[in-house]
């Protein structure tokens, strides 16, 4: 029978403690949690029983977080480590990155952030090996990227793989450009995200950095996941059909995810069954599509207004735009920075994409 990991959990408040046990303990591999109040403790711990991962609160009297964290990296260079801070600090976040630590993470509040939280948490509980980069969730730099921009964050990233080495500029959590030694924004991106191991640093933002980015970076993510998708298939198809017809044009659902602006694609075939794209929980999302469009048809019907045409959803993290399709149905989230008349112009090259 497998073992569960071991978590331990360092802050100097024990009703923090309590809190963020009940909270560690909705993780799926149902870790056992250990707890420490003071540095000089969770060292103690650490010396004298074999741990997964470090969560450390920073600000602490006497020994505080980054104290802590300094030995434990020096000592326990294989154990994964979270710092824990209540105010992002740039210079702060920096020192954390410096030092090697795996995650750094304003103390969650909301569900969607205490979600993520746990999402990342798993990751490195399941991380057994030194593959990929240092101080990230996976294999690849998605999941940082992506944290650095839910978090509005602007900072500096330094990568390095062997020889090559790469930066990715990201400002108030808009991606703005991306270098290497050859190549420049979305090019370099590409380059960067297609390395699959190295270590990285976190550097002082540059706010006055020229912009040479100008898509979401969730947009270019989806790109480079459908490129590499597209590449595996059709080194497959090679190896198993070489006298097949070269693959066709790219599927309608990709094409809008492609659109400028577009966060996330969700396309309804019927009450069961749908495709997307750029999405967790895909199933939550389309149980709540279809009942919105349920409703707003109703209230159509019973107003005698027509058929419905669109809906739109704008809120300050996202917007979100619904319609028909033919058979199909359509919800599309952009970019918050869109304006009502934008998402309507946008959403209408979305439909004209998809086969009615």
């Amino acid at each position: 029978m497998k073992s569960r990991p071991k978590i331990l959990l360092l802050d100097d408040e024990s009703e923090v403690l309590a809190m963020y046990c009940d909270i560690l303990a909705q993780l799926p591999s149902k870790p056992e949690i250990r707890t420490a109040t003071t540095g000089p403790q969770a060292l103690a711990l650490l010396n004298s029983e074999p741990f997964r991962v470090f969560i450390c609160d920073l600000k602490m009297p006497k020994m505080d977080g980054l104290q802590v964290l300094s030995v434990v990296r020096r000592k326990h260079p294989h154990l994964r480590t979270v710092a824990l801070t209540s105010v992002v600090d740039e210079q702060f976040r920096s020192r954390v990155y410096a030092l090697g630590v795996d995650l750094f993470w304003q103390k969650p509040g909301t569900d969607d952030q205490i979600k993520l939280f746990l999402e990342c948490l798993e990751s490195l509980l399941g991380r057994e090996d030194d593959h990929g980069f240092r101080g990230v969730q996976s294999k690849s730099l998605v999941d940082l990227i992506q944290l650095e921009c839910i978090s509005q964050s602007s900072v500096v990233f330094r990568i390095a793989n062997g020889r090559l080495t790469g930066r990715i500029w990201i400002t108030g959590g808009e991606l703005v450009d991306a270098e290497t030694e050859h190549e420049q924004g979305e090019e370099a991106f590409r380059t960067i995200m297609a390395w699959k191991g190295g270590t990285f640093e976190s550097l002082p933002a540059e706010p006055a950095r020229r912009r040479t980015i100008f898509k979401s970076y969730n947009a270019l993510l989806l790109e480079i996941a459908q490129t590499m998708d597209e590449t595996r298939a059709s080194d497959l198809d090679t190896a198993e059909a070489p006298d097949e017809a070269p693959p066709e044009t790219p599927a309608p659902l990709s094409a809008i995810a492609e659109l400028e602006g577009v966060e996330f694609v969700l396309a309804l075939k019927d009450q069961r069954s749908f495709e997307h794209r750029g999405l967790e929980n895909a199933e939550v999302k389309a149980r709540w599509a279809r009942e919105t469009l349920a409703r707003f048809r109703a209230l159509s019907e019973r107003l005698a207004a027509g058929p419905l045409q669109q809906i739109q959803a704008l809120g300050p993290q996202r917007h979100v735009a619904l319609a028909g399709a033919g058979p199909t149905d359509l919800a599309v989230g952009w970019q918050s920075k869109l304006t009502a008349p934008e998402v309507a112009r946008n959403m209408k090259k979305a439909l004209a994409l998809w086969p009615s």
